[in-house]
């Protein structure tokens, strides 16, 4: 575990430890939490894993939701939640378990666990992705520099490789590239530049859809189950917010007709892809009510407050983060104190011009 991972577990024990979190439960932990995963699957025992927030174990999953329900949470659909947020606070606390991009473990790992558990879930699928037309490129990514010890990659025209022989150097060739490719480059360069790379380097991005991603014969399978929702996640899993108008609604709208063509149902609620500030504006929640979905949801880290209800284009999540599968996390987030502490710990820093620590509490998400 790195300094940073040691610093935020030594966090969560001191909240725990402290009491701090169950002292400022009754004014932050709201009326409900929306859950976000994305794989569930084993653990993997490789040293190099950058997207490794994005994969819990399937038994994390299992306490995970009787934590929930210990806490005294409902864990239920979210067109139920949705009501409820919209009538206000009631005795009721409620808990929404959500999937981002549809991966076949999804259905094939976290479905027998939750179905035995009777716990509704959402996932929302990425068209393109089910398609095999859109690149899975965080994942390519991560295998292209597994697989060698220099990238050969230029963010300035000029030649020269990237080095990523050690361990610490892939996390950093990682981090630079990904870093390049989500803020920098336009989304559709953006894929342009993994195609060269996966080309490069023999990663096999249809080969590796198929391995990973639901085919739309599972999505149907999922969808039959009264247990499961589908929403909506775009077509070309683009961050919506770095698109031109035109460009943003098409890939909206062309997720909802594949999965009405595919599933038989128009999506009612949707996933922005990546969620964060800089993939997601008021203009795209404008989009998305034209459109008429019901909710979207975001990746800004919180829990349901009664001020939610009042943009519902614009919800928040809680991670259950791959690098801190411990069951009392579970716990805390529930209070809403580290989301509460998170909000001040950025207020702080703002006013210092820096970029808080805290946040890698709630690291980026795909």
């Amino acid at each position: 575990m790195s300094m940073g991972q040691n610093a935020i577990s030594h966090a969560f024990g001191v909240l725990e430890k402290t009491g701090l979190s169950r002292l400022l439960a009754p004014f932050t932990r709201g009326c409900g939490a929306l859950f976000m995963m994305h794989h569930v699957r084993e653990a993997r025992p490789d040293a190099f894993q950058p997207n490794r927030h994005l994969e819990i174990t399937p038994e994390f999953l299992r306490q995970a939701v009787e934590r929930i329900r210990a806490n005294g949470y409902e864990i239920i659909a979210l067109d139920e939640a949705i009501d409820l947020l919209k009538t206000g606070y009631g005795d009721q606390r409620y808990a929404v378990l959500t999937f981002d991009d549809g991966y076949r473990d999804n259905l094939e790992i976290a479905y027998p666990v939750l179905k035995a558990l009777e716990a509704p879930f959402t996932v929302f699928v990425a068209s393109g992705l089910v398609d095999r037309t859109t690149e899975l490129w965080w994942t390519a990514l991560e295998r292209i520099i597994a697989g060698n010890d220099e990238v050969v990659f230029s963010d300035d025209g000029e030649t020269g490789g990237v080095p990523c022989g050690s361990v610490a150097e892939k996390e950093s060739c990682f981090r630079r590239l990904a870093d390049y490719l989500t803020l920098e480059v336009e989304e559709p360069d953006q894929r342009q530049i993994i195609r060269a790379l996966c080309e490069t380097y023999g990663v096999d991005l249809q080969a590796l859809a198929d391995e990973l991603m639901m085919s739309w014969d599972e999505v149907r399978e999922l969808a039959s189950d009264p247990l499961v929702t589908i929403g909506a996640h775009t077509h070309d899993h683009f961050a919506l917010a770095r698109l031109q108008d035109s460009a943003a609604r098409a890939d909206v709208l062309k997720g909802v007709s594949r999965l009405e063509q595919e599933i038989g149902l128009r999506p009612k609620h949707f996933a922005y892809p990546y969620g964060k500030s800089h993939a997601v504006s008021q203009r795209d929640a404008g989009i998305l009510r034209e459109v008429g979905f019901a909710s979207s949801v975001t990746t800004a880290p919180g829990v349901l407050q009664s001020v939610n209800a009042r943009d519902l284009m614009m919800l928040p999540r809680v991670s259950l983060n791959g690098r801190f599968q411990d069951p009392a996390v579970v716990d805390q987030y529930l209070t809403g104190a580290p989301f509460a502490l998170y909000r001040a710990a950025r207020w702080v820093a703002s006013g210092f011009g820096v970029r808080s620590g805290f946040s890698r509490l709630f690291p980026s998400t795909r």
